[in-house]
C-alpha cells in the first residue's frame, strides 16, 4: 500500500470531527429502514435545526464545550408519547452508530462517545420503556 492510500481516522477532539461524524450517523439514520421513519414520520424532526443541536449537544459532551442548551430526556420523552420507544429502535440506533464511528474515527474521544451512547441508551430505556437495555452481542 502506497503511503497515499494510507488513511489516518482522526479522534472526535475539535468540533469539525465532531460536525462530519453527526451528519455521517445521521445520513445512515435517513437512509435506514426502520429508524428513517422514526425520525422523520413520528418525530418529524426539522434537520436544519437538529444536526446543529446535536453537533453542540456531541461538543459538551466530548470537547466541553457549552453551546447546547437542550432537553435531551424530555425531547425523546415527547416522541415516546406520540409512539412507544421500541427496543429495536435501540439495537438499529446502537448498531448505525458504532459502525459510523468504526469507519472513520478511533480514539479515546470516540471510545468516550460509545460509552456516553451506551449509558444513554441504557437510561432512556429504563426511563421511557421500564427496561433495562443491553446491546444484542
Amino acid at each position: 500500500m502506497s503511503p497515499a492510500q494510507v488513511t489516518t481516522k482522526l479522534d472526535l477532539d475539535n468540533r469539525t470531527e465532531i460536525h462530519n461524524f453527526v451528519v455521517e450517523f445521521y445520513r445512515a439514520i435517513v437512509f435506514d429502514d426502520l429508524l428513517q421513519e422514526v425520525f422523520e414520520q413520528i418525530a418529524e424532526v426539522d434537520w436544519n435545526s437538529h444536526i446543529p443541536r446535536l453537533v453542540d449537544y456531541w461538543c459538551k459532551v466530548l470537547i466541553g464545550e457549552n453551546r447546547y442548551n437542550g432537553a435531551m430526556f424530555q425531547a425523546h420523552q415527547d416522541v415516546h408519547e406520540i409512539e412507544d420507544f421500541q427496543p429495536a429502535w435501540f439495537e438499529q440506533w446502537h448498531k448505525l452508530f458504532w459502525e459510523t464511528l468504526d469507519a472513520g474515527w478511533e480514539g479515546p474521544h470516540v471510545e468516550h462517545a460509545k460509552e456516553h451512547a451506551l449509558k444513554n441508551l441504557g437510561s432512556l430505556a429504563r426511563r421511557l420503556m421500564g427496561t433495562d437495555w443491553a446491546p444484542a452481542l
